[in-house]
């Protein structure tokens, strides 16, 4: 036992540690601490190393996102630049006469003038801001202030060309027109509008204010719910296919449904509407389209002339056809022969009007050509726009706006309108609003309206020719009277003297007592015709069409003063409340429907119109209306016709009052949707 011995180490290891605070315990624990908080510091310091390149890049984000927001801010809201470069509540006086300077500079940007008079600019809006200098006499900015101006300008410059060039190339989609057509004031002597500013001081309502107008109980919703739809227009122009077909799109998405716009031709002015009202253009109208139209529920083209996209489309997707609705839109043969090729490849064909389904149906006999299936008739309708304004009951009225109040709102428009036209409550305002070309007879209009206000003004040049020949006897000197009159008015000076007096006022003439009511009438009753044309501006014009009426006007100086001009726009409520009679005036074989007709009777305007086409399908001669032959026989009726309505304003007052009933009962929003059912029945896919 004495001879076992321990090993040092574990020796050393009963042996007792030294106290915690002694000198020998710091002196064998001092080099463990340290090391252990050296490491622990170290590893964060050196995971901060590892990933400060996540720091930098968030620290250049945060940076960069700040310097956009103040380029924006500077770049967009000119109104509130004074406001952004306040600092602490006060203005800094450099900046602000750098920005006084720069808003002098500024003249009329992203807009295109018109319609240019000596007092007057009408300037086609583009939805961009604008700000014109009236006047810079002298520059008195100080040198460093303006080359601050420029610096930015160049900047400003290089860094917007691209958005420049795509504004410029969407202004000459919209007033792009042939340079021959003259558009001044000079030339049309006055033209007027658009009064889109007025409509939405007035009525304090505006279509940006519009929301959904779908009704949603009705079967028209429930089949296009959650659906895809692809729409053809054939042009964007201010006329009644491209409008019908935008309305379409809005009523669709305002049901749930998805809407593409393939647009064939982008002449016209309602590219902007389709995008303010939300509706997707698709770019391409080849692949691109073709490629939406297979992923569609159902394609409704809206107008003869997309047979061409048709035809391409269905080389693409032969079985494409079985999901096409074609709306056609068109009355005339020439659009016949060219929509024939693919007539038979569609699903169904919509028509306007019986008169149309019948012509067509004939062309195809003739033809022999086979439809796949019946034609569906679905005829135009007055949107909810126009009839809110016009006080017909729409899913647009509110409590706060009840078509009594839009009522008494429209009378205070078609005030304010006359006023702008300088019309008196006492004249008529004939109007007549389409695209200027010889098929909507504008020419012939004026040729009657000259004969008219010729007929109108043949008993005032009587009355005027018998005051005459009165005065000439009343200034017969007495001693050229003959011996027989002096036996005849044998008496005292006293009975001359009176006699006299009685002829000098033939007012007073018993014998004379037509003629007194003649010059009262003249006097107290009398009435203009105004006529108001449009639409100025309008891609469909017709420019040599467009100078035979101005030279017409010309000739006629009497006509050329009772005659105004509007321009071509969708806001044509404010027009229709100042009007008084409307006027169809469509040659040939006649208006295919006739939008425009039953969107005056909505306003209770009675309607002259041509006794073809649709417009005789509407109007009932002697009840809502007075029709008249086509062609130059017929000015004389339509003179008439316009001379019976300028002498009888309550004749006026009923014929709109019918119309207008027949309107609400035939042509509103939901019976043209209750119509369309039976279409998307029979074309979309299960």
């Amino acid at each position: 036992m004495e001879d076992l011995r321990l090993s040092p180490l574990r020796l050393g290891s009963f042996k007792s540690s030294p106290p915690r605070g002694s000198p020998t315990f710091r002196r064998v624990h001092s080099g463990r601490t340290p090391r252990r908080e050296v490491k622990a510091n170290g590893g964060a310091l050196q995971w901060f190393r590892s990933n400060r390149l996540l720091y930098w890049l968030l620290l250049i984000t945060l940076w960069t996102y700040l310097g956009f927001y103040v380029q924006s801010r500077w770049a967009h809201v000119d109104d509130n630049k004074v406001e952004f470069l306040r600092f602490g509540g006060k203005l800094r006086e450099d900046v602000l006469h750098v920005e006084q300077s720069k808003r002098v500079d500024s003249v009329a940007d992203k807009t295109t003038h018109l319609v240019v008079d000596g007092t007057n600019v009408v300037h086609v809006d583009v939805n961009k801001k604008m700000h014109v200098a009236l006047a810079k006499k002298e520059d008195v900015t100080p040198r460093r202030s303006l080359s601050a101006r420029r610096r930015r300008r160049r900047k400003a410059g290089r860094s917007s060309r691209g958005k420049t060039q795509k504004v410029r190339k969407v202004v000459e989609d919209l007033d792009e027109q042939d340079p021959e057509l003259p558009k001044t004031n000079v030339t049309y002597g006055k033209l007027f509008g658009s009064f889109g500013s007025l409509e939405d001081k007035i009525l304090e309502w505006s279509p940006q204010k519009r929301s959904g107008t779908c009704d949603r109980k009705s079967d028209f919703k429930r089949l296009v719910w959650s659906r895809r739809f692809v729409l053809l227009f054939h042009e964007l122009s201010m006329t009644g296919a491209p409008i019908s077909m935008m309305e379409l799109a809005s009523e669709l998405m305002s049901c749930g449904a998805t809407v593409y716009a393939v647009v064939l031709s982008r002449r016209g002015g309602l590219l902007q509407e389709l995008i303010r009202r939300r509706i997707k253009v698709v770019e391409d109208k080849g692949e691109l389209s073709f490629k939406t139209a297979m992923k569609a529920d159902l394609v409704v083209a809206g107008s003869a002339v997309c047979a061409t996209w048709i035809d391409q489309y269905m080389d693409h997707f032969p079985a494409g056809g079985s999901q096409i609705a074609w709306w056609v839109m068109e009355n005339r043969r020439e659009y016949f022969d060219r929509a024939k090729p693919v007539l038979d490849r569609v699903k169904l064909l919509i028509f306007l009007s019986e008169v149309q389904s019948k012509q067509w149906l004939t062309w195809c006999e003739e033809e022999h050509i086979k439809l796949r299936s019946q034609p569906v008739i679905v005829s135009l309708s007055v949107n909810d726009e126009l009839a809110f304004v016009a006080g017909i009951s729409s899913s647009l009225n509110t409590p706060t706006l009840t078509t009594e109040m839009m009522k008494a709102k429209r009378q205070a428009l078609r005030e304010s309108v006359r006023k702008e036209f300088g019309l008196t409550d006492k004249d008529m305002l004939v109007m007549s609003l389409s695209s200027i070309n010889p098929t909507k007879g504008q020419l012939l209009l004026l040729e009657s309206a000259a004969l008219a206000l010729e007929r109108a003004n043949e008993p005032e040049q009587v009355a005027k020719g018998t005051q005459s020949k009165i005065k000439n006897l009343n200034g017969i000197k007495k001693e050229k009277i003959s011996l027989s009159v002096r036996h005849r008015l044998r008496g005292s000076a006293r009975k001359m003297k009176i006699k006299s007096r009685v002829v000098d006022n033939p007012s007073v003439l018993s014998a004379t007592g037509k003629r007194k009511l003649l010059f009262s009438a003249n006097v107290t009753q009398k009435q203009d015709l105004k006529l108001l044309l449009g639409s100025v501006g309008s891609k469909s014009n017709k420019v040599a069409y467009v100078k035979e009426m101005l030279n017409f006007l010309s000739k006629n100086g009497n006509l050329s003063n009772s005659v105004v001009w509007t321009l071509a726009t969708t806001r044509v409520a404010s027009l229709y409340s100042a009007a008084d009679v409307y006027v169809t005036n469509s040659q040939g074989i006649g208006e295919t429907f006739g939008r425009v007709t039953i969107e005056a009777m909505a306003y209770g305007l009675p309607v002259l119109g041509t006794d073809a086409g649709g417009t005789k399908e509407i109007v009932e001669h002697n009840v809502t209306g007075l029709l008249h032959p086509v062609g130059r026989l017929g000015n004389k009726v339509l003179a008439q016709n316009l001379l019976f309505l300028l002498r009888n304003p309550s004749t006026r007052l009923q014929l709109g009052s019918e119309g207008r009933k027949k309107v609400e009962k035939m042509y509103m929003k939901q019976h043209m949707y209750k119509r369309f059912v039976d279409v998307l029945v029979k074309c979309m896919r299960p």
